[in-house]
């Protein structure tokens, strides 16, 4: 019997639902789906420049499930630009930072500092926010 998946720790969801090819006329094709976690991984060890060890501890796994996500990542992403599908990004196994809020007016997502109940967009100062913890 295999072992329970543990959840992956993502700071924030990414900012978009998914890419799609420009100028091809392929539509028959299933899109890719990238998983948070694996969009995590990318964003931390490509984006950031952060080794693998480094980004593992950030998202609470071993380094070698993070280079097992990371692998995964990176040939979902090479699938769809080689096979000119669209990206679909889907929640996966991931858990969100308790500490993260959405802008109802702007869609920016924000951090409060520790113990601080202002809930103002940092962004647009709207107060028409909500908590992020699973979408």
């Amino acid at each position: 019997m295999p072992r329970k998946i543990k959840l992956r720790k993502v700071v924030a969801p990414p900012a978009f639902k998914g890419f799609r090819p420009y100028g091809t006329l392929q539509t028959g094709r299933q899109p890719v789906e990238l998983f948070y976690e694996e969009y995590e991984a990318i964003k931390l060890a490509d984006y950031e420049g952060l080794k693998h060890l480094e980004a593992s501890k950030l998202m609470g796994i071993s380094r070698p499930t993070f280079a097992r996500i990371y692998d995964q990542a990176r040939k979902k992403i090479a699938l769809a630009l080689a096979e000119s599908r669209e990206i679909r990004t889907v929640y996966g196994n991931a858990v969100m930072d308790e500490s993260w809020h959405l802008c109802q007016e702007c869609n920016a997502r924000f951090t409060l500092p520790g113990g601080s109940d202002n809930s103002h967009c940092p962004v647009c100062r709207s107060t028409k926010t909500a908590s992020v913890k699973n979408i």
